[in-house]
């Protein structure tokens, strides 16, 4: 699991570095190398997240510093600006401007986990996402959703997302795709009465059942899925 955001106490010198200073100090962090990986994940960035994780770590949490962070469009620097920003102050408007405006694979995962899950407005806002037409955005809102169905089932229709998900996975844009399969899997191992449906959804359906996964981690697929987290849980 990725780790979280540093601790939300704020810093108070008054000789904070300017947004230019953090740019420059974030360019000078580059690698070409963690670029060229990146790209083929949907990144753009070529920082170290360790590195930048230090960065945020002394700076502390900086609410109005990360929204103009962010509002640079650099992607190192929104991915700093989730780690310094206190998630509450961001009113309903302003995250779905932000999850509209992301476009790269690590910052909306940041964006979703650590700053809208921890947000008063998360099921407004999974309201408005789920479903949209734009698929990175209802890509948010199945994410919510999958949060729901560990946390809080009982304002699912769990069926009826199990029918959904069977009659849209496999015609799905990559990224709803990958979002959705979350959710199939999220079912399966949350809800013993539902889990051999989910499983049987997953084989028949075959999506990410080749997907290539490292020694030591754990295949997307659904079934496999499902199956070893049921068997670590005892």
């Amino acid at each position: 699991m990725t780790p979280g955001p540093v601790s939300a106490s704020t810093a108070t010198s008054p000789d904070l570095p300017s947004v230019d200073a953090l740019l420059e100090e974030l360019r000078d962090l580059q690698e070409e190398k963690i670029r060229a990986v990146n790209v083929r994940h949907g990144d753009d960035h070529a920082v170290n997240l360790t590195k930048l994780r230090a960065i945020a770590k002394r700076l502390k949490t900086q609410h109005e510093l990360a929204r103009e962070l962010w509002a640079t469009g650099d992607s190192a620097a929104r991915l700093l600006a989730l780690l310094i920003c206190r998630p509450k102050s961001f009113d309903v408007d302003e995250l779905d401007g932000m999850v509209r405006d992301a476009r790269t694979s690590k910052v909306q995962d940041w964006l979703i986990n650590y700053v809208v899950k921890k947000s008063p407005h998360a099921e407004a806002l999974r309201g408005r996402w789920f479903p949209d037409p734009d698929p990175v955005v209802a890509s948010a809102g199945w994410a919510l959703t999958t949060d729901r169905v560990a946390k809080d089932p009982d304002v699912l229709d769990l069926p009826a997302l199990l029918d959904q998900i069977e009659a849209e996975l496999v015609s799905a844009p990559k990224t709803l795709q990958w979002s959705m399969n979350h959710c199939l899997a999220q079912i399966g191992i949350e809800h013993p009465g539902l889990r051999p449906r989910a499983i049987d959804i997953g084989e028949r359906l075959e999506v990410l059942k080749d997907y290539p996964t490292p020694p030591g981690c754990t295949s997307p697929f659904a079934p496999i899925w499902i199956a070893e987290i049921v068997r670590r849980r005892g």
